[in-house]
């Protein structure tokens, strides 16, 4: 392993690890007032269990429900159902856990508590829904492919959903809803962080619309008059608390590569628009920056986009990364790493993709163009060739993705200085 390789890891690995909800539960549970009445848990998203777990060891529930991706449990947590499903789209095991939800909040009273527990991927894993699951499943599967952004998407489903945009919070009524919530949405929007299932929507039919005409989504009737019915206005009984975000993993990321003798800066922590774009352009930054000639870090934080144009394996920070990969081709002392969070990236067991200076060679020499890669969306397979697949597993947490472009002078990897940071910044979109 080279030496920028072992800093990528150490530096992905403690932002994660410093990421996990457990201690920010803890925190917000210090405001938790329950009622008089039974309080139950209801916790869904991929970092659902890990929340659920910390939750415990301060509420006393009277029962509940744990919703998470398939292989995110870790076990059984005492009074607690615990369900996995699907996760980028809702399947049958989806609806099944919704369902459950509700029933477990529908006889609810006025002293009653519920400790609502969100971390991103609740968009798809808790759903319910008047279409048909294979009606829903395709809507969803034609906005993925699409290039939609997450708030395009999450507009769409929301309407669509019986217990998103609020719909879920309003069921719990009369019983007073206490929502901890951990952040994967850029600007850490309650009612856009798994389609807010406890908060009142922001966004107008209108935008739904306007969504539903931009991608040319053919509806059935019944998903028209679904997208047009009413969400709840005002939600007096849901009390919310932001418990992490994107932005502590990018700032905690900065702090490692500080501690490691990097000049570190965050570019953005609400990085949007299609994943090859994005790591074209940081790569580019990172070229330019370097030209001070110290060792140098560059950071983002956010969400991008996969725009579908093959059938290959692959997720949007793997594609992200070997998108870099041509911009960095023979520049020493270079590379680039991107990550979910969550340790998943797209239908595949990796969390994302790294890069340096000589990838693009090393495929070259087993017959591998980067461009026909991208274009298939195959970028898994090709990272997976040259030991470029970043794979962490499950991580228990989801704040959205991270990813850093690194410089070390060739000559001083062994020899390192400390280089504080030094203010100003880099537009990213002026290498866009």
């Amino acid at each position: 392993m080279t030496e920028l390789r072992r800093h990528a890891e150490q530096i992905y690995t403690e932002a994660i690890r410093r990421a996990l909800p457990d201690v920010a539960v803890r925190e917000a549970l210090k405001g938790f007032r329950p009622g008089p009445g039974r309080t139950l848990l209801i916790s869904v998203g991929k970092a659902a269990w890990r929340m659920a777990a910390a939750a415990l060891e301060a509420v006393d529930a009277d029962g509940g429900l744990v919703v998470t991706k398939y292989g995110h449990s870790q076990g059984p947590l005492p009074g607690l159902e615990i369900l996995e499903a699907g996760h980028p789209v809702a399947d049958v095991a989806s609806f099944a856990a919704a369902e459950r939800a509700l029933e477990l909040v529908r006889d609810l009273g006025e002293g009653d508590s519920v400790l609502f527990l969100l971390s991103g991927g609740g968009s798809a894993l808790f759903e319910s829904s008047a279409l048909s699951l294979e009606e829903f499943q395709e809507i969803n599967r034609r906005l993925l492919a699409c290039g939609a952004d997450i708030q395009e998407v999450n507009r769409v489903r929301k309407r669509l959903s019986n217990v998103k945009g609020g719909r879920f919070g309003a069921a719990c009524a009369p019983a007073q809803v206490f929502s901890v919530v951990l952040s994967d949405v850029v600007g850490d929007r309650l009612d856009m962080i798994a389609s807010g299932p406890a908060a009142v929507d922001a966004s107008t039919l209108e935008e739904t619309l306007a969504v539903a005409e931009k991608y040319n989504l053919k509806l059935s009737p019944r998903a028209r008059a679904l997208l047009e019915r009413p969400l709840p206005a005002a939600l007096p009984h849901v009390e919310s608390h932001i418990c992490g975000s994107v932005s502590q993993l990018c700032q905690t990321a900065a702090e490692v590569c500080r501690g490691l003798g990097y000049e570190a800066r965050i570019l953005t922590d609400r990085a949007a628009g299609e994943a090859r774009e994005t790591g074209e352009a940081l790569a580019r930054a990172l070229l330019r920056e370097r030209e001070a000639g110290r060792p140098l870090a560059l950071i983002l934080g956010g969400e991008t986009v996969v725009r579908l144009t093959g059938s290959g394996k692959g997720g949007r920070n793997q594609e992200l990364a070997l998108a870099a990969a041509p911009v960095l081709a023979g520049a020493e002392g270079t590379a680039l790493f991107s990550v979910g969070s969550d340790g998943t990236d797209g239908p595949t067991d990796a969390a994302g993709g790294y890069v340096d200076g000589g990838t693009r060679d090393r495929l070259r020499t087993l017959g591998i163009e980067i461009p026909a890669v991208l274009a298939e969306n195959d970028s898994y397979r090709a990272l997976e060739k040259i030991g470029g697949l970043i794979v962490t597993g499950p991580t228990g947490t989801n704040v959205n993705d991270l990813s850093v472009g690194l410089y070390w002078p060739p000559e001083g990897l062994n020899g390192r200085t400390e280089f504080r940071l030094t203010g100003g910044g880099i537009r990213l979109a002026n290498y866009l």
